[in-house]
């Protein structure tokens, strides 16, 4: 009998394959902490980017690295996914444009979807493109009906990676 490969790996008779993925939060915040710990979980190179050096904060995990960066690092590239944590940061609008200029996977906020996405006139006041505005998701995340700061890590870092799967979510299979 053949052996389903992802079965042997969800057993640990195999390895899980080794991608080289990134996951960029931007801006420390509960989320982002639960964000980069279930992350580094998942295989995600992770990296915090906080313009304010004082609210930086990285889960204390034995053996695991996170980068702590004030701005976007240059060289991420087309597997990097950035999550934006606070909604209320007057930088919002330059981190958001400069993710866009970058050759990244995945960039989405952090929002309600009940009220307005600050993030679209903060965008639109540095002149960034409409086309380039509508790759921004909002709402990050599957729809679950997270509330805390973890059950909101689970489900951004389930929808990325039913993103990345061409999968839906949910339970459709």
């Amino acid at each position: 009998m053949e052996t389903d490969p992802t079965c042997a790996v969800a057993h640990g008779d195999a390895l899980a394959p080794t991608e080289t993925r990134t996951l960029v939060a931007v801006f420390a915040s509960p989320v982002a902490d639960y964000l980069i710990r279930y992350g580094r979980d998942l295989g995600y190179r992770t990296t915090l980017v906080e313009p304010e050096p004082e609210r930086a904060r990285v889960p204390d995990d034995e053996g695991a690295e996170t980068t702590v960066l004030a701005g976007l690092p240059p060289d991420i590239d087309g597997d990097t996914d950035v999550v934006v944590t606070d909604h209320h940061r007057p930088e919002l609008g330059t981190y958001l444009r400069d993710a866009l200029a970058l050759d990244v996977r995945w960039v989405g906020i952090m929002g309600n979807p009940r009220h307005p996405g600050p993030h679209v006139t903060a965008l639109k006041d540095l002149g960034v493109p409409d086309d380039d505005i509508a790759r921004v998701h909002r709402p990050i995340g599957l729809n679950i009906g997270s509330r805390t700061p973890p059950e909101i890590a689970i489900a951004t870092l389930a929808g990325l990676i039913a993103d990345r799967n061409a999968k839906p979510g949910g339970f459709d299979f």
